[in-house]
């Protein structure tokens, strides 16, 4: 497959036939080859560094940096291409390292100035920050095209630039008022040289520099209670978001909480339900274990006394057939009338040997009956129904009996303490 570029993107290829990575615009795609677009242009990252001076002042540097790949080296586009690889140049792992790299520098470089430094020499801090900035971004194939820091903003509760700038334009304004009294009083004096009021010139320079002096003082109280309200107002602010968040925090325990329990009593009466399906699964397998036995059991019984009385009548017919054979060979010479007979009785033993096998395939049938008749293959009822029938109980009961009689049992008869009496026992 041949594939192209466009303008911005490049193609990354890998595999059989290019030792590591290969860079191109276009290029044919082999099989076991992969193929990759990335694209190189560049992209702007805008960021607050909440940094600190060498003062141990505290200040945030709002920026914004456009930066991406050196298009005109190669070995850059390659590590450009394995940064991205696995997530694409707008990715927030790619964000998060380049605001990381530029973060650090930036505040080691803040670190090592004065405040007055940074707030003067805002193009030597940018020119620093980029000088540091641009040897960490090499190794991933980076390359910074435009740097912009903006205005220098206060922390809240370190209000130093706002605090320098009340300053600079105090001094500016108390500048120009003293400039104005300067004229006003140069004025005044070549006014009333000519008169000789030099001492009411001076009462009145007096008077306006009391003015000034109580002006600044009463501007100078004012911003002290400014700030101070703004300090308790911050602090009002923050002990509110503490408590609120102290509150949320307790609120999502008791819910985590609450859930845990569920979670628990459900894995408990999971267990249990599960615990109960397998025993009765169990059980199920030990009762149709125990119904296959016991059919087994009679069903092969059953087929053994069917085989047997069907090879004892079929040898019984056997038997009977040599003899009538033997006994017609005899008397073949005998007369019609013998010869009838021996037919007759050759007929009435296959009629008997029949017999015995529909006698046998009957009994097969009646056993058969017996067993539908109970219901769930029920042997043990079949058994015992068949040895009452044939009065088996009845026998195993004479058997015993006769055997203990032969026994003469001694017999030991205690009727009280310290008294007993024996005898010997006579069967019967």
């Amino acid at each position: 497959m041949y594939k192209v570029a466009s303008s911005s993107e490049y193609l990354v290829i890998t595999g059989i036939g290019i030792q590591d990575t290969k860079i191109a615009k276009k290029a044919w795609i082999l099989p076991g080859q992969l193929c990759t677009v990335f694209d190189v242009s560049p992209v702007n990252y805008s960021f607050e560094v909440q940094a600190m001076s060498v003062q141990k002042l505290a200040f945030v540097l709002p920026a914004v940096f456009t930066i991406g790949p050196q298009i005109d080296d190669h070995e850059s586009l390659i590590k450009y291409a394995k940064l991205i690889s696995p997530h694409g140049n707008l990715s927030k792992h790619v964000n998060d390292l380049v605001l990381g790299i530029i973060e650090g520098e930036t505040r080691v470089i803040a670190a090592s100035m004065t405040m007055e430094d940074i707030f003067c020499s805002t193009k030597d801090f940018k020119d620093e920050v980029f000088r540091k900035v641009q040897p960490e971004l090499n190794q991933f194939g980076l390359w910074i095209y435009n740097a912009n820091v903006k205005q220098l903003v206060d922390v809240p509760g370190h209000e130093y630039f706002s605090y320098l700038g009340q300053k600079v334009h105090e001094e500016a304004a108390n500048k120009a008022k003293v400039e104005v009294a300067e004229a006003r009083m140069k004025g005044a004096i070549g006014t009333k040289l000519r008169e000789g009021l030099t001492q009411q010139n001076a009462a009145k320079i007096d008077a306006e520099t009391r003015i000034v002096s109580t002006q600044r003082k009463g501007e100078g109280e004012k911003e002290v209670i400014k700030v101070k309200a703004m300090i308790k107002v911050f602090k009002n602010q923050r002990e509110s978001e503490v408590a609120e968040a102290n509150s949320d925090l307790a609120k999502k325990k008791a819910n985590w909480g609450r859930e845990a329990q569920l979670a628990e009593m459900e894995a408990v009466k999971a267990v249990a339900v599960r615990d109960a399906e397998l025993q009765r699964e169990v059980e199920m397998m030990n009762a149709l274990t125990m119904t296959e036995k016991l059919k087994g059991e009679f069903l092969s019984k059953a087929k053994v006394e069917y085989e047997t009385k069907v090879k004892k009548a079929n040898w019984e017919l056997y038997a009977k057939q040599k003899e009538a054979e033997a006994a017609l060979y005899a008397k073949q010479r005998e007369a019609d009338a013998q010869r009838q007979s021996a037919e007759a009785d050759l007929y009435a033993k296959k009629k008997e040997a029949e017999g015995l096998m529909v006698l046998t395939h009957a009994e097969g049938a009646y056993l058969r009956t017996l067993v539908d008749a109970v219901g769930d293959n029920n042997y043990n009822a079949v058994r015992d129904y068949l040895m009452i029938s044939n009065d088996m109980l009845v026998n195993m009961a004479r058997i015993n009996s006769r055997a203990v009689e032969s026994l003469e049992p001694n017999i030991s008869i205690w009727t009280g303490v310290g008294s007993h009496a024996s005898g010997k026992g006579g069967g019967g």
